[in-house]
C-alpha cells in the first residue's frame, strides 16, 4: 500500500492533487498508542489517499494483521457537524483532516474514547463492541486509567461518566462565557503545543484540571465581508503586552472532593505529568519566560515544592514530553545549561555533547526521544537506558516515534521515497510493517544539498527537473519560513513537493533554514532575540549569495521571494529593507506589526512593547512602508484568528498614504491555513507565480 498511485488522480493537475490529498499525507497511519505489555498498535488512517476521514486501526505485531475497529463513514456517512470549541482546537493544531481526529484509551488498552462529529463514542477492544454515549458538543473525552469513567468537556464544563451505571454529571463548571474548565486556552495550544486541560490521577479517582478565565483577555472581532449578514465573530486575543488568560488549577475527586492548587509567580501553565513514578508534576514559566520551573503537586493540600529550574538571559525553550517520572521515581528534563539541549535524569545528563534533544516520546524504564546530532536536516529515533544511547532509526531522513523503548513505532520520511514508512520495532529489532495508502506524488525533486557562507546554513536549491546549465540563467525564488521553532530544510521528500512545482514554472528555488530554526542548539536559537528582521532576513541574503557565487546560473538581477505567515513576514522585509536584493516578494498571511500578535510568542523574542518600545518599532513593517520600491503582493485569510486580518490592511493602508504601489489578495473565508478547496488553493498558486514572473519581467525591462 505505500506510494500507491489513485487512478482518480491521472488527470488531475498536481496542485489540485496535493490539495486533495492534503500534501500527500491522507492514508498515513499516525497517533499510534501501544499496549503496555506490546502486543497491540491503536492507530489512525484514512481508507484511502484521497478519503479525508480518519477511522480506527489495530496492529497485532505478533502476526502482523491489521484490523479495522471504527468505519468513520459507517459510523457516521454524511457530513459531520463539530462544536465550536473542537473547530477551535483543530485549527490550533493545524488539524484538516475528518472522521476520528483524535482518541485515548485506559491502562490496560480495554476501552477507547472518541468522537465523531461532536458524539462521545467508546469502543470496546475485547468484543469489538461501539456505544454511543453523548449526542452532542462533546470535547476531548478520555477514559481515567481503570477503564470505569469517562471524562470530557462541554459547554466549558468538566463532565463524567461512570459506564456502570451511565451517569452523566458535571464534576465543575461556572456560569459565564469567559470561565472554561477542562480545556487548553489559546496561547497553550498555538504557542506551547499543550492540547490538554485535564490529567487523570494514576488510580483513576481524580483528576487535575485547568480552569481559564478569559475576561481580562482583549476582545478582537473578525468579520465576513464576503457574507454581510452573518454576525461578527468576537474572540478574546492575548496581543502582545496585554493580559493573557487567568490560568489556575484544582484536583478534583470523583468523590465530589475539591483541591486548588495554590498560586504562584508564573504566568504560563506550559506542560502537566502525572504518572505512578510520583506526585504531579508541572512546568511553569513566568512572562518573560527567562526561566521554565518544575514543581511536585502535593494533590492533598495544592502546595508545590520546586524541583528544578531552568534559566537564561533570553528565554528557556520548551522541548516536549518533559518534565516527567520514570518509574522509580526519577526527574527527566532538558536542559541546555552545557550548550546543548541534553537529556537530563535526576540531574545527570544522559544524551552527549553534540547532540541535540528535540522531543521525549516515553519515560519508562528506558526513555523514548528524537534528537539531531551533526545534521540538522535529519532527526533520528533512540532509547536511553543502563547501558547508553542507542538510534533506533537506521535510514538517513526525518523519523518520528510513538509507544515505548521495548515496542516503538517508527515513522520515516526519506528523500528516496514519496510518503511514510512505518515500522514496528520490539526491543530495537523490526518485526513488523504497517501499510501506508498515501498518493505517489510521482515527483522526484531535482535538488542539490548547500551549507553556505560563515555560518554554515543548511540550505537546498532545487532546479526544475531536466535542467541544464546551458539553458541560461533562471529567476531565483527563495521559498522560506525563515522563523524560529520551524525548519524548511529537512530530508524528505515530501518537504520539497512545492519547491519542485515552482521551479518547474522557471525558477531556480533556494529554501533556507536561518538562525533561530531548531536542530542546531541554544546558541543559534537566540541569536534572533530581540533582532528578528535583522538577522532573519540577513541569513537569507548571505545565503544566496553564496549559492550564486557557487551556481552561476543563478540570475541575482531576477530574485523573488515568497513566504506565509513568518515567511509572508519575511518576504514583506525583504523587498522592503532589501531592495538592493529582492526584486519581487509575496506576503501571505504576514505578521506586519508585532505588537498585534501573541503574548507568548512575541514576547520571547522581543519582550513587551512597553519595556522594548524600540524593539518593536525596529522589527516590523508598518514604518517602512514609505520606503517600498519594488512589487508586493499582500495575501491574507479574512477569517485569520491567528495573524488577524489587521496586519495587511494596516500595512496596506500605509502603502496607500505613502503612495506607494502594491496589490493586495483577500481571501474571504479563509482562516491561518491555506485555503483547502482544490481550485481555491491551485489557483491562489497559479496567480503568485504569474505574479512573480511578470513583476520580474517587466523589472528586467526597466533596467534595461
Amino acid at each position: 500500500m505505500r506510494g500507491v498511485t489513485d487512478s482518480a488522480l491521472d488527470d488531475v493537475p498536481f496542485l489540485r492533487r496535493q490539495t486533495r490529498t492534503q500534501r500527500f499525507t491522507l492514508g498515513a497511519p499516525k497517533q499510534f498508542r501501544v499496549a503496555p505489555d506490546g502486543s497491540r498498535v491503536v492507530f489512525l488512517r484514512t481508507a484511502s489517499g484521497t478519503d479525508p476521514r480518519h477511522s480506527l486501526w489495530s496492529f497485532d505485531p505478533a502476526d502482523g494483521r491489521e484490523t479495522l475497529l471504527v468505519d468513520a463513514a459507517e459510523l457516521l456517512p454524511g457530513e459531520e457537524d463539530l462544536p465550536p470549541e473542537e473547530r477551535a482546537r483543530r485549527e490550533r493544531t493545524r488539524e484538516t483532516g475528518g472522521g476520528v481526529v483524535a482518541f485515548d484509551v485506559d491502562s490496560a488498552f480495554t476501552l477507547v474514547t472518541f468522537t465523531l462529529s461532536g458524539k462521545l463514542y467508546t469502543l470496546d477492544l475485547a468484543t469489538g463492541t461501539t456505544r454511543m454515549l453523548v449526542e452532542k458538543s462533546v470535547i476531548d473525552p478520555r477514559p481515567n486509567p481503570a477503564g470505569t469513567h469517562v471524562a470530557y468537556v462541554r459547554d466549558r464544563r468538566l463532565r463524567v461518566i461512570e459506564l456502570a451505571t451511565g451517569e452523566d454529571r458535571e464534576l465543575v463548571g461556572e456560569d459565564g462565557e469567559d470561565i472554561t474548565w477542562g480545556l487548553a486556552e489559546f496561547i497553550a495550544a498555538e504557542e506551547m503545543d499543550r492540547v490538554r486541560g485535564y490529567w487523570w490521577a494514576p488510580d483513576g479517582r481524580s483528576l487535575l484540571v485547568e480552569r481559564s478565565d478569559r475576561g481580562p483577555v482583549p476582545r478582537w472581532t473578525i468579520g465576513d465581508p464576503a457574507n454581510p449578514q452573518q454576525p461578527a465573530n468576537v474572540v478574546a486575543y492575548p496581543a502582545a503586552g496585554t493580559p493573557n488568560a487567568e490560568v489556575s488549577l484544582a484536583v478534583l475527586g470523583l468523590d465530589g472532593s475539591r483541591v486548588d492548587v495554590a498560586g504562584g509567580d508564573w504566568e504560563y501553565l506550559v506542560a502537566v505529568h502525572w504518572s505512578a513514578g510520583g506526585k504531579p508534576l508541572l512546568s511553569v514559566q513566568p512572562r518573560d519566560q527567562k526561566a521554565l520551573t518544575v514543581l511536585a503537586l502535593d494533590p492533598a493540600d495544592g502546595s508545590v515544592t520546586e524541583l528544578h529550574t531552568e534559566t537564561d538571559e533570553h528565554w528557556v525553550e520548551i522541548v516536549q514530553g518533559v518534565p516527567a517520572w520514570t518509574p522509580d521515581g526519577r526527574l527527566v528534563v532538558e536542559s541546555a545549561a552545557d550548550g546543548d539541549h541534553r537529556l537530563v535524569v535526576d540531574g545527570t545528563p544522559v544524551t552527549p555533547p553534540g547532540m541535540q534533544l528535540r522531543a521525549v516520546l516515553h519515560v519508562g524504564d528506558e526513555i523514548l526521544f528524537t534528537a539531531s546530532e551533526d545534521d540538522s536536516t535529519q532527526i533520528h529515533v533512540y532509547r536511553a537506558g543502563s547501558d547508553g544511547v542507542r538510534r533506533l532509526s537506521t535510514q538517513d531522513g526525518v523519523h518520528a516515534g510513538a509507544g515505548s523503548a521495548e515496542l516503538t513505532v517508527l515513522t520515516a520520511w526519506s528523500l528516496e521515497y514519496g510518503g511514510p514508512r512505518v515500522s514496528v520495532l520490539r526491543d530495537g529489532a523490526v518485526v513488523g510493517t504497517i501499510a501506508s495508502s498515501t498518493v505517489d506524488p510521482e515527483i522526484v525533486p531535482n535538488l542539490t544539498w548547500l551549507t553556505l557562507g560563515e555560518r554554515g546554513l543548511r540550505a537546498a536549491l532545487v532546479l526544475p527537473r531536466g535542467y541544464e546549465p546551458s539553458e541560461g540563467r533562471m529567476p531565483v525564488l527563495l521559498d522560506p519560513y525563515g522563523g524560529p521553532h520551524a525548519q524548511r530544510v529537512l530530508q524528505s521528500r515530501n518537504a520539497f513537493l512545492t519547491p519542485q512545482w515552482l521551479a518547474d514554472q522557471g525558477f531556480a528555488v533556494l529554501v533556507v533554514d536561518g538562525r533561530g530554526s531548531p536542530g542546531r542548539g541554544p546558541a543559534w536559537e537566540k541569536a534572533i532575540a530581540g533582532k528578528l528582521a535583522d538577522v532573519t532576513l540577513a541569513d537569507q541574503v548571505d545565503a544566496l549569495h553564496a549559492a550564486a557565487e557557487a551556481y552561476p546560473e543563478l540570475d541575482l538581477e531576477r530574485v523573488a521571494i515568497r513566504g506565509w505567515s513568518y515567511g509572508g513576514y519575511l518576504s514583506a522585509l525583504a523587498v522592503l529593507r532589501r531592495p538592493d536584493v529582492f526584486h519581487a516578494a509575496v506576503a501571505g498571511a504576514p505578521v506586519t506589526d508585532w505588537s498585534l500578535y501573541d503574548t507568548h510568542y512575541t514576547e520571547r523574542y522581543l519582550g513587551t512593547p512597553e519595556s522594548e518600545p524600540d524593539s518593536y518599532e525596529h522589527n516590523s513593517l508598518i514604518a517602512d512602508a514609505g520606503s517600498l520600491s519594488r512589487a508586493l503582493l499582500l495575501v491574507h485569510g479574512l477569517a485569520d484568528d491567528n495573524v488577524f486580518p489587521a496586519h495587511s490592511l494596516r500595512l496596506s493602508s500605509a502603502l496607500l498614504a505613502a503612495g506607494r504601489a502594491h496589490v493586495f489578495l483577500p481571501l474571504a473565508g479563509a482562516t491561518h491555513m491555506t485555503p483547502q478547496a482544490e481550485e481555491v488553493a491551485e489557483n491562489l498558486m497559479r496567480t503568485q507565480v504569474d505574479w512573480i514572473l511578470r513583476e520580474l519581467t517587466a523589472g528586467r525591462k526597466e533596467q534595461q
